[in-house]
Protein backbone atom coordinates (compact mmCIF):
# COMPACT_ATOMS: atom_id res chain seq x y z
CA UNK A 1 0.00 0.00 0.00
CA UNK A 2 1.38 3.39 -0.99
CA UNK A 3 1.34 6.38 1.32
CA UNK A 4 -1.47 7.87 -0.77
CA UNK A 5 -3.73 4.95 0.18
CA UNK A 6 -2.68 5.18 3.82
CA UNK A 7 -3.21 8.93 4.01
CA UNK A 8 -6.58 9.02 2.26
CA UNK A 9 -7.93 6.34 4.59
CA UNK A 10 -7.91 9.02 7.33
CA UNK A 11 -10.40 11.91 7.04
CA UNK A 12 -8.48 15.18 7.04
CA UNK A 13 -10.73 16.71 9.70
CA UNK A 14 -10.02 13.75 12.00
CA UNK A 15 -6.38 14.84 12.14
CA UNK A 16 -7.35 18.32 13.25
CA UNK A 17 -9.60 16.87 15.94
CA UNK A 18 -6.83 14.55 17.08
CA UNK A 19 -4.55 17.54 17.70
CA UNK A 20 -7.18 19.74 19.32
CA UNK A 21 -8.09 17.06 21.87
CA UNK A 22 -4.60 17.04 23.36
CA UNK A 23 -4.22 18.29 26.92
CA UNK A 24 -1.41 19.71 29.03
CA UNK A 25 -0.91 16.23 30.50
CA UNK A 26 -0.39 14.84 26.98
CA UNK A 27 2.22 17.52 26.32
CA UNK A 28 4.07 16.72 29.55
CA UNK A 29 4.06 13.03 28.63
CA UNK A 30 5.46 13.79 25.16
CA UNK A 31 8.24 15.93 26.62
CA UNK A 32 9.13 13.20 29.14
CA UNK A 33 9.35 10.49 26.46
CA UNK A 34 12.75 9.13 25.39
CA UNK A 35 14.10 11.19 22.49
CA UNK A 36 14.06 8.28 20.03
CA UNK A 37 10.61 6.96 20.92
CA UNK A 38 8.08 9.74 20.30
CA UNK A 39 5.17 8.74 18.10
CA UNK A 40 2.52 10.56 16.10
CA UNK A 41 0.37 11.08 19.20
CA UNK A 42 3.29 12.81 20.89
CA UNK A 43 3.77 14.99 17.83
CA UNK A 44 0.06 15.89 17.92
CA UNK A 45 0.44 16.99 21.52
CA UNK A 46 3.54 19.07 20.77
CA UNK A 47 1.86 21.06 17.96
CA UNK A 48 -1.45 21.44 19.80
CA UNK A 49 -2.78 24.63 21.41
CA UNK A 50 -2.27 22.86 24.75
CA UNK A 51 1.50 23.00 24.12
CA UNK A 52 1.71 26.78 23.81
CA UNK A 53 2.56 27.32 27.51
CA UNK A 54 5.37 24.76 27.08
CA UNK A 55 7.01 26.48 24.09
CA UNK A 56 10.16 27.43 25.99
CA UNK A 57 10.68 23.82 27.12
CA UNK A 58 9.99 22.51 23.62
CA UNK A 59 12.43 24.99 22.08
CA UNK A 60 15.16 24.23 24.63
CA UNK A 61 14.84 20.49 24.08
CA UNK A 62 14.85 21.05 20.31
CA UNK A 63 18.05 23.08 20.57
CA UNK A 64 19.73 20.35 22.62
CA UNK A 65 18.69 17.59 20.20
CA UNK A 66 19.77 19.60 17.15
CA UNK A 67 23.21 20.32 18.57
CA UNK A 68 23.63 16.73 19.76
CA UNK A 69 22.80 15.28 16.33
CA UNK A 70 24.17 17.92 13.94
CA UNK A 71 26.72 19.75 16.07
CA UNK A 72 27.17 23.40 15.18
CA UNK A 73 26.86 22.78 11.41
CA UNK A 74 24.41 24.70 9.21
CA UNK A 75 24.26 23.83 5.50
CA UNK A 76 24.06 26.70 3.02
CA UNK A 77 22.07 26.18 -0.18
CA UNK A 78 20.84 28.41 -2.99
CA UNK A 79 17.92 27.95 -5.41
CA UNK A 80 18.52 28.08 -9.16
CA UNK A 81 15.29 28.79 -11.05
CA UNK A 82 15.56 27.22 -14.50
CA UNK A 83 12.16 28.31 -15.85
CA UNK A 84 8.89 29.89 -14.76
CA UNK A 85 6.98 28.25 -17.60
CA UNK A 86 4.16 26.15 -16.18
CA UNK A 87 1.13 24.34 -17.59
CA UNK A 88 -0.59 24.07 -14.20
CA UNK A 89 -3.18 26.52 -12.93
CA UNK A 90 -2.68 26.58 -9.14
CA UNK A 91 -4.45 29.35 -7.26
CA UNK A 92 -1.60 30.00 -4.81
CA UNK A 93 1.38 30.14 -7.20
CA UNK A 94 2.84 33.12 -9.02
CA UNK A 95 3.89 30.81 -11.88
CA UNK A 96 0.30 29.66 -12.53
CA UNK A 97 -0.47 29.38 -16.26
CA UNK A 98 -3.42 31.71 -15.71
CA UNK A 99 -1.23 34.60 -14.52
CA UNK A 100 -0.17 37.06 -17.20
CA UNK A 101 3.52 37.29 -16.33
CA UNK A 102 6.69 37.35 -18.39
CA UNK A 103 7.95 33.80 -19.02
CA UNK A 104 11.53 32.64 -19.37
CA UNK A 105 13.49 29.41 -19.69
CA UNK A 106 17.25 29.43 -19.21
CA UNK A 107 19.42 28.37 -22.11
CA UNK A 108 22.56 26.31 -21.41
CA UNK A 109 24.61 29.51 -21.67
CA UNK A 110 22.35 31.34 -19.22
CA UNK A 111 22.40 28.40 -16.82
CA UNK A 112 26.20 28.44 -16.89
CA UNK A 113 26.23 32.17 -16.14
CA UNK A 114 23.80 31.75 -13.23
CA UNK A 115 25.83 28.87 -11.79
CA UNK A 116 29.03 30.89 -12.05
CA UNK A 117 27.44 33.74 -10.11
CA UNK A 118 26.16 31.35 -7.45
CA UNK A 119 29.58 29.78 -7.12
CA UNK A 120 31.16 33.21 -6.77
CA UNK A 121 28.79 33.79 -3.84
CA UNK A 122 30.39 30.77 -2.16
CA UNK A 123 27.71 28.16 -2.87
CA UNK A 124 28.17 24.57 -4.02
CA UNK A 125 24.77 23.27 -2.84
CA UNK A 126 22.28 24.11 -5.60
CA UNK A 127 18.51 23.59 -5.55
CA UNK A 128 17.18 23.48 -9.14
CA UNK A 129 13.60 24.77 -9.42
CA UNK A 130 11.14 24.90 -12.32
CA UNK A 131 7.48 25.02 -13.20
CA UNK A 132 5.83 22.03 -14.88
CA UNK A 133 5.82 22.20 -18.67
CA UNK A 134 5.82 19.43 -21.27
CA UNK A 135 8.58 21.06 -23.33
CA UNK A 136 10.95 21.38 -20.36
CA UNK A 137 10.99 18.02 -18.61
CA UNK A 138 13.47 15.20 -18.11
CA UNK A 139 15.49 15.80 -21.30
CA UNK A 140 15.90 19.50 -20.46
CA UNK A 141 16.94 18.68 -16.88
CA UNK A 142 19.42 16.09 -18.13
CA UNK A 143 20.91 18.67 -20.49
CA UNK A 144 21.42 21.13 -17.61
CA UNK A 145 23.00 18.64 -15.20
CA UNK A 146 26.55 18.58 -16.64
CA UNK A 147 26.57 22.38 -16.60
CA UNK A 148 25.46 22.54 -12.99
CA UNK A 149 27.90 19.80 -11.95
CA UNK A 150 30.81 22.04 -12.98
CA UNK A 151 29.95 24.33 -10.08
CA UNK A 152 27.95 22.29 -7.54
CA UNK A 153 29.04 19.48 -5.23
CA UNK A 154 25.45 18.77 -4.13
CA UNK A 155 22.44 19.04 -6.47
CA UNK A 156 18.82 19.07 -5.37
CA UNK A 157 15.73 19.20 -7.57
CA UNK A 158 12.40 20.87 -6.87
CA UNK A 159 10.69 20.35 -10.20
CA UNK A 160 7.65 18.52 -11.55
CA UNK A 161 7.08 14.93 -10.33
CA UNK A 162 8.93 12.43 -12.52
CA UNK A 163 8.92 8.69 -13.09
CA UNK A 164 11.28 6.34 -11.26
CA UNK A 165 13.39 5.83 -14.39
CA UNK A 166 13.76 9.60 -14.75
CA UNK A 167 15.09 9.93 -11.21
CA UNK A 168 17.43 7.00 -11.89
CA UNK A 169 18.72 8.77 -14.99
CA UNK A 170 19.24 12.04 -13.12
CA UNK A 171 20.93 10.22 -10.26
CA UNK A 172 23.45 8.82 -12.73
CA UNK A 173 24.15 12.43 -13.77
CA UNK A 174 24.74 13.60 -10.20
CA UNK A 175 21.34 14.17 -8.59
CA UNK A 176 21.60 14.02 -4.78
CA UNK A 177 18.18 15.06 -3.47
CA UNK A 178 14.59 15.77 -4.52
CA UNK A 179 12.20 18.17 -2.77
CA UNK A 180 8.50 17.59 -3.45
CA UNK A 181 5.94 19.48 -1.39
CA UNK A 182 2.55 17.84 -1.32
CA UNK A 183 1.06 21.36 -1.00
CA UNK A 184 -1.85 19.96 1.07
CA UNK A 185 -2.93 16.49 2.14
CA UNK A 186 -6.56 17.63 2.22
CA UNK A 187 -8.13 16.03 -0.90
CA UNK A 188 -10.97 18.56 -1.09
CA UNK A 189 -8.63 21.56 -0.86
CA UNK A 190 -6.14 19.90 -3.21
CA UNK A 191 -8.85 19.59 -5.87
CA UNK A 192 -10.02 23.16 -5.29
CA UNK A 193 -6.64 24.90 -5.64
CA UNK A 194 -5.26 22.77 -8.50
CA UNK A 195 -7.58 23.86 -11.25
CA UNK A 196 -5.82 22.60 -14.37
CA UNK A 197 -2.79 20.59 -15.41
CA UNK A 198 -0.90 17.45 -14.38
CA UNK A 199 -0.73 18.61 -10.79
CA UNK A 200 -4.43 17.80 -10.42
CA UNK A 201 -3.38 14.15 -10.08
CA UNK A 202 -3.00 13.98 -6.28
CA UNK A 203 -1.97 10.32 -6.21
CA UNK A 204 0.87 10.82 -8.69
CA UNK A 205 2.25 13.73 -6.69
CA UNK A 206 1.92 12.07 -3.28
CA UNK A 207 3.66 8.91 -4.49
CA UNK A 208 6.62 10.89 -5.87
CA UNK A 209 8.79 10.41 -2.74
CA UNK A 210 8.37 6.65 -3.13
CA UNK A 211 9.64 6.83 -6.71
CA UNK A 212 12.56 8.91 -5.47
CA UNK A 213 13.33 6.21 -2.90
CA UNK A 214 12.98 3.44 -5.49
CA UNK A 215 15.54 5.26 -7.65
CA UNK A 216 18.01 5.26 -4.77
CA UNK A 217 18.29 9.04 -4.49
CA UNK A 218 20.13 10.00 -1.32
CA UNK A 219 17.60 12.43 0.17
CA UNK A 220 13.96 13.43 -0.24
CA UNK A 221 12.42 16.66 1.03
CA UNK A 222 8.79 16.76 2.20
CA UNK A 223 6.47 19.54 3.27
CA UNK A 224 3.07 21.19 3.02
CA UNK A 225 2.37 24.76 1.96
CA UNK A 226 1.56 26.12 5.38
CA UNK A 227 -1.59 28.19 5.30
CA UNK A 228 -3.16 26.49 2.28
CA UNK A 229 -5.32 24.24 4.46
CA UNK A 230 -5.72 23.62 8.21
CA UNK A 231 -2.05 23.50 9.17
CA UNK A 232 -2.20 21.20 12.21
CA UNK A 233 -3.72 18.43 10.08
CA UNK A 234 -1.36 19.02 7.15
CA UNK A 235 1.61 18.87 9.54
CA UNK A 236 0.36 15.60 10.99
CA UNK A 237 0.28 14.10 7.50
CA UNK A 238 3.80 15.41 6.79
CA UNK A 239 4.98 13.67 9.98
CA UNK A 240 3.22 10.46 8.89
CA UNK A 241 4.79 10.75 5.44
CA UNK A 242 8.27 11.17 6.93
CA UNK A 243 7.74 8.10 9.11
CA UNK A 244 6.52 6.10 6.10
CA UNK A 245 9.60 7.03 4.06
CA UNK A 246 11.97 6.24 6.93
CA UNK A 247 10.37 2.80 7.32
CA UNK A 248 10.15 1.76 3.67
CA UNK A 249 13.12 3.62 2.12
CA UNK A 250 15.59 3.69 4.96
CA UNK A 251 18.56 4.41 2.66
CA UNK A 252 16.98 7.73 1.67
CA UNK A 253 17.35 10.56 4.18
CA UNK A 254 14.31 12.71 4.91
CA UNK A 255 14.22 16.50 5.13
CA UNK A 256 11.29 18.73 6.06
CA UNK A 257 10.75 22.27 4.81
CA UNK A 258 8.35 24.86 6.18
CA UNK A 259 7.13 27.04 3.27
CA UNK A 260 4.71 29.52 4.83
CA UNK A 261 2.42 30.85 2.12
CA UNK A 262 2.50 34.51 1.20
CA UNK A 263 0.16 36.53 -1.05
CA UNK A 264 0.88 35.70 -4.71
CA UNK A 265 0.24 37.09 -8.16
CA UNK A 266 -3.41 36.46 -9.06
CA UNK A 267 -4.83 37.71 -5.77
CA UNK A 268 -4.18 34.66 -3.61
CA UNK A 269 -4.32 35.12 0.17
CA UNK A 270 -3.57 32.19 2.56
CA UNK A 271 -6.75 31.10 4.32
CA UNK A 272 -5.12 29.42 7.34
CA UNK A 273 -2.26 31.72 8.41
CA UNK A 274 0.33 30.71 11.01
CA UNK A 275 1.81 33.14 13.51
CA UNK A 276 5.56 33.23 14.12
CA UNK A 277 4.95 31.48 17.42
CA UNK A 278 2.97 28.72 15.68
CA UNK A 279 5.77 28.14 13.20
CA UNK A 280 8.48 28.00 15.88
CA UNK A 281 6.39 25.48 17.82
CA UNK A 282 5.91 23.38 14.67
CA UNK A 283 9.60 23.36 13.73
CA UNK A 284 10.71 22.39 17.22
CA UNK A 285 8.00 19.72 17.44
CA UNK A 286 9.39 18.08 14.30
CA UNK A 287 12.85 18.01 15.89
CA UNK A 288 11.46 16.26 18.98
CA UNK A 289 9.40 13.90 16.81
CA UNK A 290 12.46 12.71 14.89
CA UNK A 291 15.93 13.99 15.86
CA UNK A 292 17.39 12.66 12.58
CA UNK A 293 15.28 14.88 10.31
CA UNK A 294 16.99 17.63 8.36
CA UNK A 295 14.96 20.84 8.71
CA UNK A 296 15.11 23.69 6.21
CA UNK A 297 14.04 27.34 6.23
CA UNK A 298 13.99 29.64 3.19
CA UNK A 299 14.04 33.37 2.52
CA UNK A 300 10.24 33.44 2.69
CA UNK A 301 10.69 34.37 6.35
CA UNK A 302 11.75 37.71 7.87
CA UNK A 303 15.38 38.25 8.94
CA UNK A 304 14.64 38.52 12.68
CA UNK A 305 12.53 35.36 12.61
CA UNK A 306 15.18 33.37 10.76
CA UNK A 307 17.95 34.55 13.07
CA UNK A 308 15.89 33.46 16.09
CA UNK A 309 14.69 30.05 14.90
CA UNK A 310 17.77 28.68 13.10
CA UNK A 311 19.72 27.75 16.26
CA UNK A 312 16.67 26.01 17.74
CA UNK A 313 16.05 23.41 15.04
CA UNK A 314 17.24 24.25 11.50
CA UNK A 315 19.99 22.40 9.60
CA UNK A 316 19.85 24.12 6.19
CA UNK A 317 19.25 27.71 5.14
CA UNK A 318 19.40 29.83 1.99
CA UNK A 319 20.66 33.40 1.77
CA UNK A 320 20.96 35.88 -1.09
CA UNK A 321 18.32 33.90 -2.98
CA UNK A 322 16.72 34.71 -6.32
CA UNK A 323 13.29 33.18 -7.06
CA UNK A 324 13.27 33.95 -10.77
CA UNK A 325 15.06 32.45 -13.78
CA UNK A 326 18.19 34.44 -14.55
CA UNK A 327 17.94 36.49 -11.35
CA UNK A 328 21.56 36.20 -10.22
CA UNK A 329 22.92 37.71 -13.42
CA UNK A 330 20.13 40.22 -14.02
CA UNK A 331 17.27 40.75 -11.57
CA UNK A 332 13.75 41.06 -12.99
CA UNK A 333 11.01 40.96 -10.34
CA UNK A 334 8.35 40.39 -13.01
CA UNK A 335 9.68 36.82 -13.32
CA UNK A 336 9.60 35.99 -9.58
CA UNK A 337 7.50 33.18 -8.06
CA UNK A 338 6.98 34.82 -4.66
CA UNK A 339 8.24 37.73 -2.60
CA UNK A 340 11.48 37.27 -0.68
CA UNK A 341 11.26 38.48 2.92
CA UNK A 342 14.93 38.14 3.84
CA UNK A 343 16.79 40.07 1.16
CA UNK A 344 19.96 40.63 3.21
CA UNK A 345 23.30 40.08 1.46
CA UNK A 346 24.84 36.67 2.03
CA UNK A 347 27.60 38.18 4.17
CA UNK A 348 25.09 39.72 6.58
CA UNK A 349 23.19 36.45 7.03
CA UNK A 350 26.44 34.56 7.56
CA UNK A 351 27.54 37.05 10.23
CA UNK A 352 24.25 36.55 12.07
CA UNK A 353 24.64 32.76 11.96
CA UNK A 354 28.22 32.94 13.21
CA UNK A 355 27.14 35.08 16.15
CA UNK A 356 25.10 32.04 17.22
CA UNK A 357 28.24 29.90 17.08
CA UNK A 358 27.23 28.07 13.91
CA UNK A 359 29.71 26.67 11.40
CA UNK A 360 28.67 27.28 7.79
CA UNK A 361 29.07 24.42 5.31
CA UNK A 362 29.06 25.38 1.63
CA UNK A 363 30.09 22.18 -0.11
CA UNK A 364 29.52 18.46 0.01
CA UNK A 365 32.64 16.58 1.05
CA UNK A 366 31.56 13.04 0.14
CA UNK A 367 33.70 10.91 -2.14
CA UNK A 368 31.44 9.97 -5.04
CA UNK A 369 31.54 6.46 -6.43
Amino acid sequence: MSFYDEALSIPFSDMTERVMKKTARDVEAALARDDDSRDLDDFAALISPAARPFLMQIAQKSFTLTRRRFGSVINMYLPLYLTNLCSNDCSYCGFSSKNKIERKCLTPEETDAECRKMHEMGYENFLLVSGEHKDYGIDYFAEMMPIVRKYASFIQFEVQPLQTEDYTRLRSLGLDAVCVYQETYNPEMYKLVHRHGMKKNMRFRMETPERVGEAGVEKVGLGALLGLSEWHADSMFVAMHAKFMRKHYWNTKVAISFPRLRPACGGFEPGYPLSDRDLIQLMCAFRLFDPELELTISTRERPAFRDAVVPMAITAISAGSSVQPGGYVERNDDLAQWKINDSRPVEEVCAALKRHGLDLVWRDTRVRA
